[in-house]
């Protein structure tokens, strides 16, 4: 593969390429929106490739669109634009934080009674006797904020979009011609709260069971050496869960990084391999690199997900443009020449938080403001 093909380094005066692998993590996403935020604030930096699952597929979807229609400042201004439809949505929710909460600040859920009651409804009520209408509020958003031509024909940017196929158990990509609102919302079906997403003949749910966020795409990617994770969910907890609701947050998390973890082992081992057999890799080699603080997403409550008040939307924005600057600050210059991602490390023990421009963790159980 020729350098020009996929090269890390300054192409056409568009700044070092890059491409990006999106988690999913429901209000949580707006923390990689506060990091793609930055990202393209910074005319260093093109955004080649984009795989995106659950939360992490709305960003993408919306970022593309954004491009496509007024570039980095259009995209920049459509992910605004469409966190805060998300949060307008949101208002008469019956999911909200209970008055306890409110005096103490917290964004935490966890003593919500719209939530506690939805939580155990979905345990002994299928969603296809509970929503047999299949009423889906983020169809609205998407069909009203996203124009899935501009995605689907976006001259800069390659979108992926990953579903798990209910019979086969296999992750399904959506890619260029293919993404579509269906694809976007089978990505982000939880099987407890709404009926699989049928595309095709198949039934989909959420891409996270089977990759959160598929990184081989990006791999063939001939623009860019770089994959940059975007990790919103904890990898590593110290602490054992103890009550009902943590063993079942800390299974979801397992559950949703495996597939992660499993593809990063991949690449790595393959690539360590191929050096010990003396193979050169040369313009064939991937970089790896990941964005996070992993102690700071501890304190955010599981429950929160479901949290979309824009105060609680624009703290993590926030913070995640923190994180982003915070990396950028470290790892820039490694763009395009080497991995920064040490994971055996990350794996062995909990990462810790990035010196730079990160704000001070809040947490769920501390104040909703400086």
């Amino acid at each position: 593969m020729a350098a020009a093909e996929r090269g890390g380094g300054r192409s056409r005066g568009q700044g070092k390429r890059i491409n990006l692998a999106l988690q999913g993590g429901g209000s949580h996403g707006a923390l990689t929106w506060g990091v793609l935020d930055r990202l393209l604030e910074d005319d260093r930096l093109a955004i080649s490739a984009i795989s995106g699952t659950s939360a992490g597929a709305m960003n993408a979807v919306v970022l593309a669109d954004g491009l496509e229609r007024g570039g980095a400042e259009g995209a920049r201004a459509h992910l605004r634009g469409f966190w805060k439809a998300v949060s307008d949505a949101a208002r008469f929710s019956p999911i909200r934080r209970s008055i306890w909460n409110r005096m103490w600040r917290r964004y935490s859920l966890d003593d919500s009674p719209g939530y506690l009651f939805m939580e155990g409804l979905s345990r002994i009520v299928s969603p296809y006797d509970l929503n047999p209408m299949n009423l889906n509020p983020l169809r609205d958003l998407l069909a009203k904020h996203v124009d899935f031509g501009n995605v689907n024909r976006c001259r800069t940017l390659e979108v992926f979009i990953t579903a798990t196929n209910v019979r086969t158990g296999r992750p399904r990509i959506f890619a260029h011609g293919d993404v579509t609102a269906d694809s976007v919302l089978a990505s982000a079906c939880l099987p407890q709260m709404y009926p699989a997403v049928e595309i095709g003949g198949e039934a989909y749910w959420d891409g996270g069971f089977s990759g959160n966020p598929a990184l081989y795409p990006l791999v063939d990617s001939r623009l860019s050496r770089d994959i940059v994770v975007v990790q919103i969910n904890p990898l590593v907890r110290r602490q054992l869960p103890r009550s009902a609701r943590d063993i079942i947050n800390r299974v979801n998390e397992v559950s949703f990084n495996s597939s992660l973890i499993k593809e990063l082992r991949a690449i790595v081992l393959t690539q360590t391999r191929m050096r010990e057999a003396g193979v050169d890799l040369g313009h064939l080699e991937t970089f790896l690199h990941i964005i996070h603080t992993d102690e700071e997403v501890k304190d955010l409550a599981a429950s929160s997900k479901l949290n979309a008040e824009w105060d609680y939307l624009q703290l993590l924005f926030e913070r995640g443009r923190g994180w982003a600057s915070a990396w950028l600050d470290a790892h820039f210059e490694d763009i395009g020449q080497r991995s920064t991602l040490d994971l055996d490390e990350m794996l062995e023990d909990a990462p810790r938080p990035l010196t730079g421009t990160a704000p001070e963790a809040t947490s769920d159980a501390g104040e909703e403001g400086e």
